[in-house]
């Protein structure tokens, strides 16, 4: 049995492929000033509530392995962004946390989304909002 979106002629994947790289050019255009790669930006997005995090934890929350976070976290080390430290209790973990360069960063960053968001989502009622986030959801399992 064929899902509706192949029958309809239509991906699901494809257009949230194209729907990612546009977004991922709106937020660049953006906050092109702050000259951060979309990496970046999505690291320090995640760390915008305060709360401190493994590298671990945070690899899974910007859907990136934590070798491959490594080169991110140096950049945004360098630049006086983040702080790499251990965890209280546990020596072996490594705590990322922002530094009030990083926190003034990234709360500009959350803006800047939220603005985004606010815009492009506007007229689009809550029932369609709360599918598209089941969907997501739903990928996102079938990739974890």
């Amino acid at each position: 049995m064929k899902s509706e979106s192949v029958s309809s002629g239509r991906s699901l994947l494809l257009t949230l492929q194209r729907a990612t790289h546009a977004t991922l050019q709106l937020i660049a255009a953006e906050l092109v000033d702050l000259d951060l790669t979309a990496s970046e930006v999505n690291a320090l997005a995640n760390l915008a509530d305060g709360q401190g995090r493994t590298v671990s934890q945070l690899g899974a929350a910007v859907g990136a392995r934590p070798t491959t976070l490594t080169s991110v976290l140096d950049r945004l080390e360098r630049r006086g962004h983040i702080t790499r430290g251990t965890r209280a209790g546990d020596r072996r973990s490594v705590l990322i946390e922002l530094t009030k360069s990083g926190r003034a960063t990234a709360a500009l960053i959350s803006q800047t989304l939220a603005d985004l968001e606010s815009r492009a989502l506007e007229g689009v009622p809550a029932e369609a909002r709360a599918g598209f986030y089941a969907v997501a959801d739903a990928l996102i399992r079938e990739g974890a």
